[in-house]
C-alpha cells in the first residue's frame, strides 16, 4: 500500500506542477486510467486499475547506465534486421523518455535522429494529433527505428506508426525497454523489448 500512496504523491505533484493525465502518466510509466484513478483518489473499496509501474530513475540518472541500454536495444535491433538487409536512415525517439535513448540509438546505427511527440502530451481536452519536430531529421520517405522506454497501452505506437507510413516513412522495427502489453506488432512493425511483464 506505501508504494500507492507514493505514487498518488507523486502524481498529485506532477498535476499542480500543470502536467495532464497523459504526462503524468508517462512520467510514472503507467496508463492514463491509472494516472486518473491516483489523481481522484478513490475510496479504499474501489479496485485499481490492473497496471504496473516501471521506475527506471536508476538508469535516467546516469548517461553510462542509459547508454549500455541503448546498446543493448541497437544490439536487439540489428539482430532482428539482420534477419534481411535494411538501412536505418533515421532513428524516432519517443518524446519524451524516448529521446536519450533514440539519440544513443541512432549515433550507435551513425544515422538521423527525429523526435515525435505523441499527442497525449499536448493539451487535454482539445482535438490534436502527435507531431514531428522540426529541429530533427525528417522522416518522409525514410526507412526508421522507433525507439521509447515503455509500452504502456499501445496507443502511442499505434498513432507513431500511423504517423510515420502517413508521411511515407517505412518503420522497420519497435525497439523499448519494457512492454507492458507483450505486443509482437504494432500495424505489422515489430515489437522487440528488452522486457516484456505478464500478468499472471
Amino acid at each position: 500500500m506505501r508504494r500507492i500512496e507514493e505514487l498518488v504523491e507523486k502524481a498529485v505533484t506532477l498535476r499542480e506542477k500543470g502536467l495532464s493525465v497523459g504526462q503524468i502518466a508517462d512520467e510514472l510509466n503507467i496508463s492514463r486510467e491509472t494516472s486518473t484513478w491516483l489523481l481522484t483518489r478513490p475510496k479504499e473499496d474501489m479496485t485499481a486499475p490492473k497496471d504496473i509501474s516501471v521506475d527506471w530513475s536508476a538508469i535516467g540518472e546516469s548517461a553510462y547506465r542509459l547508454n549500455l541500454i541503448s546498446d543493448a536495444l541497437s544490439d536487439l535491433v540489428q539482430d532482428r534486421l539482420s534477419e534481411e538487409y535494411y538501412d536505418v536512415e533515421v532513428v524516432v525517439g519517443i518524446s519524451l523518455s524516448g529521446v536519450p535513448l533514440g539519440a544513443l540509438v541512432a549515433d550507435e546505427f551513425g544515422c538521423e535522429l527525429a523526435v515525435y511527440t505523441p499527442r497525449k502530451q499536448f493539451e487535454p481536452g482539445k482535438h490534436t494529433e502527435g507531431a514531428f519536430s522540426r529541429n530533427f531529421a525528417d522522416v518522409r520517405g525514410k526507412s526508421c527505428v522507433v525507439v521509447d522506454d515503455v509500452i504502456t497501452s499501445g496507443t502511442t505506437m499505434e498513432d507513431t506508426v500511423k504517423d510515420l507510413k502517413a508521411v511515407g516513412a517505412k518503420p522497420l522495427a519497435i525497439a523499448v525497454m519494457v512492454d507492458k502489453r507483450g505486443l509482437d506488432a504494432v500495424h505489422n512493425v515489430p515489437v522487440l523489448s528488452l522486457m516484456r511483464v505478464t500478468r499472471l
